[in-house]
């Protein structure tokens, strides 16, 4: 055999073992692979039960119920696209920025009676979110009063960039 063919026996069977570790990998992690799916999907073709995956969208308005099982609230909502919409349960304490109308992002899984069991509720927050940092920094620069309303618009408090005078 000459060198030649002697080097690519080795590629190949080095292509081969990572090829078949990678496969490997996939296979055992299966599973735990969890996907994001929208209510509108949901709606159409719900996974099977018990598969875990992520729900998005909107709380929608008058949907919440909070009621309490023993010694555990329990809430059960409405989730929604626009385009569909999928029954949350979640037992456990909401997160402090969730509301109807506002974003969440449940983990999860089908129930057989159709409703989406969620195990963890994140709340997202909106496009006027501001970190307290920078709403101290506006409210000592005199840029922002929160007594007269919403804050300034995003260009003022974002941060300049490298090489230009902040303001």
């Amino acid at each position: 055999m000459t060198r030649k063919h002697r080097r690519l026996a080795v590629l190949l069977a080095c292509g081969l073992g990572l090829g078949s570790a990678a496969g490997l990998t996939f296979w055992a992690l299966r599973d735990s692979m969890v996907f994001f799916l929208p209510p509108s999907e949901v709606a159409a073709k719900a996974p099977p039960p018990g598969r875990s995956f992520r729900l998005g969208g909107l709380v929608q308005a008058g949907s919440v119920v909070r009621t309490s099982a023993g010694s555990k609230p329990v809430a059960r909502f409405v989730v929604t696209d626009g385009a569909g919409q999928v029954t949350v349960e979640y037992g456990g304490i909401l997160p402090d920025l969730f509301r109807e109308g506002q974003g969440v992002v449940t983990l999860g899984a089908m129930r057989p009676d159709g409703v989406f069991a969620a195990s963890e509720v994140l709340a997202k927050h909106d496009e006027t979110y501001m970190p307290r940092e920078v709403a101290d920094a506006l409210k000592k620069s005199g840029h922002w009063n929160p007594a007269s309303g919403s804050p300034p618009p995003a260009a003022l408090w974002t941060a300049p960039k490298s090489g230009q005078a902040g303001g």
